[in-house]
């Protein structure tokens, strides 16, 4: 992908993002990391309604920018640097404070496996310890945290997923959001039904499946754990 196209991708999910209701005026932030090692960031303190291509900023693994640039990357432009130098296998990072996620955050409590949706994320959706925002400490414990899942909620501040492209990055942040309503929702009104790790697990190897076409009797193999 060309990284003007990039670009328009990433100007674009912000968009999307904004229109399901995870994020607000400028909270939040979203990359993309090219296959050559460029990164593809939102702008700070800019609405995404307002976002074009041309504002969004391409920098190396190290931070730097890679053009002449109107605007600066985002506060939390570490913590997505961080996250890529960990996993090669990503190659987008979406960071929201959708409400109902938020909510979860704030009290510093996971998202159990209430619904099977969670499995694109991982066996449950776990709380990183809170640290100052755009701080290397809070990009420590994210990714620390995150480990091999695809979701991880930032204590008192928000939710970061991440996915192998954009498409799955932000369907993921969808996904952790509806997950964290309905788990505060069956909550209010009994004890949730917690799903176990081996259906999860169940869960994963049907999605494989269905993608390549072939049936998934029975438990799935151990090489497919976690997302």
């Amino acid at each position: 992908m060309r990284l003007e196209t990039v670009r328009e991708a990433v100007a674009e999910a912000g968009r999307e993002l904004e229109r399901a209701g995870l994020v607000q005026g400028t909270s939040g932030n979203l990359s993309v990391r090219d296959p050559g090692g460029t990164v593809a960031i939102t702008p700070s303190a800019v609405p995404y309604r307002r976002i074009h291509p041309a504002d969004v900023l391409l920098v190396d693994g190290d931070g730097n920018l890679e053009e002449d640039a109107r605007h600066l990357p985002s506060s939390e432009l570490g913590m997505h640097l961080a996250v890529y130098r960990a996993r090669p296998d990503v190659g987008a990072v979406v960071h929201t404070h959708s409400p109902w996620a938020t909510t979860w955050a704030v009290l510093g409590r996971e998202i159990p496996a209430v619904h099977y949706v969670i499995a694109s994320v991982g066996d449950s959706v776990r709380v990183a310890p809170y640290a100052t925002y755009g701080t290397q400490e809070l990009a420590r414990k994210v990714v620390r945290t995150l480990g091999a899942d695809n979701g991880v909620l930032l204590a008192s501040h928000g939710v970061l997923t991440v996915g192998a492209d954009l498409d799955a990055a932000v369907e993921n942040a969808v996904r952790v959001e509806f997950v964290a309503e309905v788990h505060w929702k069956a909550s209010q009104a009994g004890t949730p039904v917690i799903l176990s790790s081996r259906e999860i697990d169940r869960v994963r190897a049907q999605a494989v499946a269905k993608r390549s076409g072939a049936s998934a009797p029975g438990p799935p193999p151990d090489s497919l754990g976690r997302p």
